[in-house]
């Protein structure tokens, strides 16, 4: 499996060239013919009716070959295995033969890997647990390395990965480049540790991450060598990406839904600069929805070219990370392609990876393989007797204070910074219900420094009781929103408790939970048991008066300081427009 990846990134060698060229030519049977198929061909853009023969894997031909088995698709599509170009696996709450198994059968096979979540809490060796971990599974797991760990000098991680750490891991056949440059201050005002690591990546991809960076600091950023981005959330801001340079990412996930704003943007002379990438996707949404085909799907609904929805999941993908042989149906390609009987609702009936078939209309045929865990520590560890949310209010400040308060923005990661009257009663700050102002509340748990963040969030809608949960990008202490002190309290205790997880708490009692024993992160779990778990709590969440579709995944992203416009962490609020830590009350 190694040396079969290791040749995705590098030629094959003479022999391996030798067999490929003789099966091309019609010299030797080869393995399969998969016949009567319309080629959706993205290099000439069109779509031409032929057989497509294959060996060892790749696709070696059009047309009539001999074959030692044939499949007839009767007129079917064959498309290229789709690619998800920027992908947090840890969102999907699962390990990655769990994932494997859920977004094979929907098309996928192959994936860059963004293992950020892991590596902040578990540094090189959550890394390497990904890259093992994904070994033996049917879907190509690239990975980008963690390009900030930790995300910002503002909060406290379980993990430094400084440019010395990326370079011993960089040799690995299956790391492609440096990932996602949140830290983008650093960039503009390159700070040394920064640049080193811009330097490491020298010629290899370099993923960007600039939400709402404009005008020169824009110019700042791609100048640094980044090549793209996955933040946009508006046409201006999409326009003014791929104007600079930058590859533009399309992104439509489970919290950030940015494709009916940007797909406009795309135009037959701009669409080989664009992708499709989900970056976090919960449990729900994969069973429901599906991954990349649902992406797809959407954007030729949108009235987007079909050929051209289908090269954003895949050649432009390949093309961009600089991989020569994934991403078409042409001789030479690796033979990872995808049946599918109608383009506009675009659903995978036949899956085959290196031309063996893999899932068959929405079964899974390879094994799903569990991979221990028991190599990796544990990263519960809290200072519980310096553990309390009480929030002290200035003096005299009477019955109320002016506070800053974190304002939930539907369906995306970004919030707004407000400031509003909170009520105070002995000289304590309180959450108000009937305002639908909630207190926020992120506690350190990778090594019992007793940091506890506090502060204030509007949009939960909840009218009693406390979430909590230990995935709280990007360093994942555990965040916590309740109405009371006491809920919170037994809703942080038991995330710990289970080693990691997100539980839903009314009145000391436990409604609903999944624990996540992985790094806090994942589960040891079928996807379909965590999705149910998940489904309980939100149902747990809605009944307390919560009104989001998916309130935990919401809440794992207040605690991210590099996503405007006021987040959270241990170490108290964030303006992230300054990039600094602000007073609560004003």
């Amino acid at each position: 499996m190694r040396n079969e990846l290791r040749n995705e990134v590098m030629r094959s060698d003479s022999a391996d060239l030798g067999r490929l060229v003789a099966a091309a030519r019609g010299e030797t049977v080869v393995d399969l013919l998969l016949a009567n198929a319309r080629v959706v061909n993205v290099l000439a853009g069109e779509i031409h009716e032929t057989h497509v023969a294959v060996h060892d894997g790749r696709v070696v031909g059009f047309g009539d070959y001999d074959a030692r088995k044939v499949e007839d698709l009767g007129g079917a599509y064959l498309c290229p295995g789709l690619i998800d170009a920027h992908v947090h696996l840890e969102s999907s709450m699962v390990t990655v033969p769990e994932f494997a198994r859920a977004v094979v059968p929907h098309g996928t096979t192959a994936i860059f890997a963004d293992p950020h979540e892991i590596a902040n809490v578990l540094g090189l060796d959550g890394v390497r647990f990904i890259l093992d971990s994904s070994e033996a599974v049917p879907l190509s797991v690239f990975v980008m390395l963690p390009s900030c760990v930790p995300a910002t000098h503002m909060e406290t991680a379980g993990a430094r990965l400084n440019a010395g750490d990326l370079r011993m891991i960089l040799g690995h056949p299956r790391v492609i480049g440096l990932a996602e440059m949140m830290n983008f201050p650093g960039v503009i005002n390159h700070t040394p540790e920064v640049m080193a690591k811009l330097a490491v990546a020298g010629d290899r991809p370099i993923d960007g991450h600039s939400p709402g960076l404009s005008g020169r600091p824009l110019a700042a950023y791609a100048a640094a060598g980044i090549g793209s981005d996955h933040e946009s959330t508006t046409l201006e801001e999409g326009r003014e990406k791929l104007r600079i340079g930058l590859h533009l990412m399309i992104r439509e996930g489970s919290t950030a839904r940015n494709l009916d704003a940007l797909v406009p943007v795309v135009t037959p002379l701009n669409a080989a600069r664009c992708s499709l990438c989900t970056d976090d996707t919960h449990p729900g949404d994969l069973l429901a929805r599906g991954h990349i085909d649902h992406l797809v799907r959407r954007a030729i609904q949108s009235g987007m070219d079909p050929i051209s929805a289908v090269q954003m999941a895949t050649i432009n993908t390949a093309r961009y990370f600089g991989l020569r042989r994934l991403g078409a149906v042409a001789p030479g390609y690796w033979a990872d392609v995808v049946v599918v009987d109608d383009m506009s609702r675009f659903s995978a009936r036949q899956v085959y990876r290196r031309g063996v078939k893999v899932a068959h209309d929405g079964v899974y045929l390879a094994e799903t393989a569990g991979f221990a865990s028991n190599s990796l520590r544990s990263t519960m560890n809290v200072d519980w007797s310096a553990t309390d949310f009480m929030i002290p209010a200035p003096d005299g400040a009477g019955d109320g204070a002016m506070a800053r308060i974190i304002e939930l923005v539907p369906e995306q990661i970004v919030t707004r910074a407000a400031v509003d009257r909170v009520p105070v009663h002995a000289g304590m700050a309180w959450a108000d219900p009937s305002r639908d102002l909630l207190k926020i509340a992120v506690v350190e748990r990778h090594l019992a420094s007793g940091n506890v963040g506090r502060g204030f969030v509007r949009g939960f809608g909840l009218t009693s009781g406390a979430l909590a949960s230990s995935v709280a990008h990007d360093s994942h202490n555990i965040v916590v929103v309740g109405v009371d002190d006491a809920d919170m309290l037994a809703a942080a205790t038991h995330v710990a408790r289970m080693r990691g997880g997100q539980v839903v708490v009314n009145r000391g009692e436990v409604l609903a939970s999944v624990p996540l024993p992985i790094a806090g992160l994942m589960a040891q779990l079928p996807l379909e048991e965590v999705g149910d778990r998940v489904t309980a709590m939100t149902a747990a969440a809605h009944e307390l008066g919560c009104r989001l579709p998916d309130p935990l995944m919401t809440m794992s992203f207040l605690a991210l300081p590099v996503i405007p416009e006021l987040k959270l962490t241990d170490k108290g609020l964030v303006d992230v427009g300054r990039f600094e830590i602000v007073p609560l009350f004003v």
